[in-house]
Formats: structure tokens, C-alpha cells, sequence
């Protein structure tokens, strides 16, 4: 009995390990972009009417069937009805789709920087 014990904790200790050590796909972006030459999430807009935005074109992307996670968790900023678009994606449509949610959010301006990864 502790013999199973034992092994089943040493399992789920080295398994925890392995996940807490995998890096996020957008994790080298988010360093890159930390020189504050480039919109992060923490630059998004507070006034109600940007955040509603934000909010609207996220439901969408999560909503989005066709849309890998990686493409799920794309940085979406808004300020003063501008809309931009930050992170890496898989393809080239799910960039299309990505635009295409935040333009249906938001007809003022979309400012279109997602990354297409590299094969």
C-alpha cells in the first residue's frame, strides 16, 4: 500500500514538474515586446466602451472552433476605438479570422500585428 502510495505521489510530482517548466508558445513575444516600443496588454484602454470591445472580440475568438489555442490567447488592446491585434498564430487563416472577429467588434481601426509561426 505505500509502495503505490509512493509511486503514484513521485509520479504526479515529476508530471507537475514537467508542465510547470513548458514554456507558453507566445512566451519569447512577450519578452521581445517588453522594451515598450510595442502595445502589451497592460497598455488596454479602461474606458468602458474600449474594454466592452475587447471583451466582445475575445468571446469571439474563444468561441471560435477553428481557432487553435495558441491562436485563443492572441493579445487584443484596445484604446480609444483602435484595436490591436499582438501575438503568434498557426496560419495564415486563423490570422484572417483573428481580423475578421475584431473587425466585426469594432469598425473603427484594426492595427493587425499577429504573427504567422514559422514552420
Amino acid at each position: 500500500m505505500k509502495t503505490t502510495l509512493l509511486t503514484l505521489l513521485s509520479a504526479c510530482v515529476l508530471t507537475g514538474s514537467a508542465w510547470a517548466q513548458a514554456e507558453p508558445d507566445n512566451t519569447g513575444t512577450n519578452a521581445r515586446d517588453r522594451d515598450g516600443q510595442k502595445l502589451t496588454a497592460t497598455d488596454q484602454s479602461n474606458k468602458p466602451e474600449d474594454i466592452k470591445i475587447t471583451a466582445d472580440i475575445r468571446k469571439m475568438v474563444v468561441d471560435d472552433a477553428s481557432l487553435s489555442l495558441g491562436a485563443k490567447n492572441i493579445k487584443i488592446i484596445t484604446i480609444d476605438g483602435v484595436v490591436t491585434l499582438r501575438g503568434p498564430v498557426e496560419t495564415a487563416a486563423e490570422k484572417s479570422a483573428i481580423e475578421a472577429h475584431a473587425k466585426h467588434a469594432s469598425p473603427v481601426k484594426i492595427v493587425n500585428e499577429i504573427e504567422i509561426k514559422k514552420s
